[in-house]
């Protein structure tokens, strides 16, 4: 097989491209729920949803540079690392200079990944944590077992940011137990491939050992509200992940990997994350860096077709087509104050999450400026709305504000003395029965038409608790 050790230009071309188009489009619309969040987060080794990386990444850039192009470089850095990452694996599974360009530039704009690598989200890290740990244990089985001290090493890193890394592992250890090759688990490589992983992800395993394995109650949490809706859209996820013209081209991988003894365990690996998906019904994004790696696959098959056929050109402009298409679709390329008006909002939700939370925080601030209690506090139905509050707020008048979301309600209650709180989002009607009396103020609206979480909800006035605040605590915290 014609392997490159060298990356040739076209990979790396594709991810400066990428890059670049993934930094001019971080200015658009505004921060993130998830970022907004990030960034206020204290340190901690850990949290209830989610290992340190994305937070600490989001405090040390917010103390650069407040602002969402600032917060989002990681995520752009990473998904551009992705992209050479994919030409790698082609590589390595066979693909000369054309595979490894077709592999490239279709998965510098494939779908999700650009939507989920335009803003600081755990997913867009975990895309090249992901690749690496594949590339590393195809070069592992290819005769290099050393290479299995870098599948350690990248997969306890990866527990730093997500523990879904832990899927495809188990799926390689497996696929290779079943489907070969089986000869470099007779050496030491491997074993000491996992103790370097343990000694990585030690940190990571003691949190959740001492702090009852909250990743698990998380996953719990997001499977009993997300299972219905995660299922019906996996399907859509599969389809579309990529580019709905380029299917054809990851089925084709699935053949070719399947050709390929030192790759069949990628079988394995596949259908376990999409048996993760399925059945726990968390997120229906978890298969993404794995239908990268079947899309690096497929491009083998389809190079040596067009270098037979001559359709090089048409290939080329499926590549241009579902770009455009998806650079629509994930970056901030039509203008605000006309996206909440076309389809964009509702294939993309992430769009929603971006829109609206300065104009909700002054409205907020108004309804606060009213209550004159100097003792109230702000009390927020979501870590979104809280980050918003803690961003934007300062500059209003508003102080910090309370939330029972997530690691929000490790943060703990308000003071015993507070008896009023300006009480913000869908939760609303579970937490009025709290209070002696609430009044509704205003609906949240964002200006521009989008749909989202918050569009809608009201800003009420609650006043006289009827219980002290640590027992309404547990009230008011929720999973989600």
């Amino acid at each position: 097989m014609d392997r490159r050790v060298a990356v040739p230009s076209a990979p790396v071309a594709a991810a400066l491209t990428q890059l670049a188009v993934l930094v001019l489009g971080s200015a658009g619309y505004g921060f993130h729920r998830d970022e907004l969040y990030f960034r206020m987060l204290p340190p901690a080794w850990g949290y209830l949803d989610q290992p340190p990386l994305a937070p600490l990444l989001a405090r040390v850039l917010d103390a650069v540079v407040d602002e969402p192009w600032s917060l989002r470089l990681p995520a752009s850095l990473a998904t551009a690392a992705a992209v050479l990452l994919v030409a790698a694996i082609t590589a390595e599974l066979g693909g000369g200079r054309r595979a490894q360009a077709f592999a490239a530039w279709g998965a510098a704009f494939a779908g999700l990944p650009l939507v989920l690598g335009h803003v600081l989200l755990t997913s867009a890290l975990d895309l090249p944590l992901t690749l690496a740990m594949v590339l590393a244990g195809l070069r592992a089985l290819r005769g290099e077992p050393r290479w299995w001290l870098v599948v350690g090493a990248v997969s306890g890193a990866a527990v730093w940011n997500r523990w879904l890394v832990v899927v495809p592992l188990a799926g390689l250890a497996t696929g290779v137990l079943l489907l070969g090759p089986r000869d470099s688990l007779r050496t030491r490589w491997p074993w000491l491939g996992a103790l370097v992983a343990l000694g990585v992800a030690a940190p990571q395993v003691v949190y959740q050992v001492t702090n009852g394995w909250p990743q698990l109650t998380m996953g719990q949490a997001l499977s009993a509200a997300n299972a219905a809706d995660t299922r019906a859209a996996l399907p859509l996820i599969l389809v579309a992940a990529i580019g709905i013209l380029l299917v054809p081209v990851w089925l084709w991988g699935v053949v070719h990997v399947a050709r390929v003894p030192e790759a069949r365990w990628l079988l394995v690996a596949v259908g376990s994350i999409l048996t993760l998906t399925w059945v726990s019904g968390a997120q229906p994004h978890y298969p993404v860096p794995m239908l990268l790696v079947l899309w690096a696959a497929g491009c083998v098959p389809l190079a040596s077709w067009t270098a037979r056929h001559g359709y090089a050109r048409v290939v080329a402009g499926v590549l241009a087509a579902n770009a455009v298409v998806s650079v629509v679709l994930a970056l901030p390329v039509i203008p605000l104050d006309v996206v909440g008006r076309t389809p964009v909002p509702d294939v993309n939700p992430l769009v929603g999450d971006q829109v609206g939370w300065p104009r909700y925080v002054e409205q907020v601030a108004r309804v606060w400026d009213d209550v004159l209690d100097p003792d109230a506090v702000v009390l927020t139905s979501n870590y979104g709305e809280a980050g918003a509050v803690d961003r934007f707020g300062p500059m209003l008048g508003l102080p910090s504000a309370y939330s029972g979301h997530n690691a929000l309600g490790d943060l703990g209650p308000p003071p015993d003395t507070t008896e009023t709180a300006v009480v913000v989002g869908a939760q609303y009607p579970e937490l009025a029965p709290l209070f002696a009396r609430c009044e509704v103020r205003a609906l949240l609206d964002n200006g521009v038409g989008v749909d989202s979480e918050e569009q809608g909800v009201p800003v009420a006035v609650c006043r006289g608790p009827r219980r002290p605040w640590a027992d309404l605590w547990p009230s008011v915290r929720h999973l989600d």
